[in-house]
């Protein structure tokens, strides 16, 4: 086999992942949409290389071009691919009362995010009952870990080496993003330390949020519970009430965990 033969697969595998890290950029900005140059610049890639990968993309409905702002977001292909897996965030369907429960007794938005590689991702909104809600993100929406409060929290759960090493991952998108990678790492230490994290202000101006924890029965973080108010919602005697209503439905969840995980032991042991 000559050795351009040899290079082949290799070059395709790099194209494959260049492609799939691109529909990953292309969805953290889905509500507004990105441009051409967004993308060069928290890919790292060329502009040409980065253009040709959405033309192919575009061709196969993976990604949508507005054709009046010429932004660039998920397309159609990508959902219906989606639904292919159904019930695929268990832990969204086992958190969801508890959830719904918190967004009506803090009568704020309640969010759910989990870690997937490098970014965090919302699994699920509750809107609570305060005539102004913050919906800050929609379901579905992925940040770079540590560019919000829910990133905070996912990254604090892990060991310092673990966060360290994605943090610097995603140096080039946090910069992008407006997010100091020195001051991420004190906020990760932060939150190590006490247990939660609050932003004032939030991903939008005039806003707070504040995130805690979900853990599994062995008390690994599993997820971030994150709740985006107006900013005078919570001020600091409120925030405090609030958090520990977030943490008693966040224990809940855990226990609720436990008793699952238990069962399928108990099972499979019977087999």
């Amino acid at each position: 086999m000559s050795k351009a033969a040899a290079d082949k697969p290799a070059a395709g595998a790099q194209t494959v992942r260049r492609a799939l890290s691109l529909l990953r950029l292309v969805a953290t900005g889905q509500e507004q949409g990105l441009r051409l140059t967004d993308l060069a610049a928290m890919s790292g890639l060329s502009r040409p290389t980065v253009h040709r990968l959405l033309k192919v993309l575009i061709d196969e409905s993976a990604v949508e071009q507005d054709v009046d702002s010429r932004r660039y977001r998920i397309g159609d292909e990508m959902l219906l691919l989606g639904l292919a897996r159904p019930g695929a965030v268990p832990m969204r369907a086992l958190a969801e009362p508890y959830l719904q429960a918190l967004a009506q007794q803090v009568g704020d938005t309640v969010f759910l995010s989990v870690r997937h590689g490098t970014d965090s991702v919302c699994v699920a909104r509750h809107v609570g009952h305060h005539p102004i809600q913050v919906l800050s993100i929609d379901v579905g929406a992925r940040r770079p870990l540590g560019a919000a409060v829910s990133g905070v929290i996912l990254l604090a759960g892990l060991d310092s080496a673990a966060a360290g090493a994605l943090m610097q991952a995603n140096a080039r998108r946090l910069d992008y993003a407006g997010v100091a990678l020195s001051d991420l790492q004190r906020r990760v230490q932060q939150a190590r330390s006490a247990g939660y994290t609050m932003a004032s202000p939030g991903v939008m101006p005039g806003t707070r949020a504040i995130a805690v924890p979900l853990r599994g029965p062995g008390g690994e973080v599993r997820a971030a519970l994150s709740i985006a108010a107006m900013a005078d919602r919570l001020d600091p005697r409120r925030a405090a009430a609030v958090r520990a209503q977030m943490i008693e439905q966040a224990d809940a969840i855990t226990r609720r965990l436990g008793e699952i995980e238990a069962a399928r032991t108990r099972r499979r042991t019977r087999r």
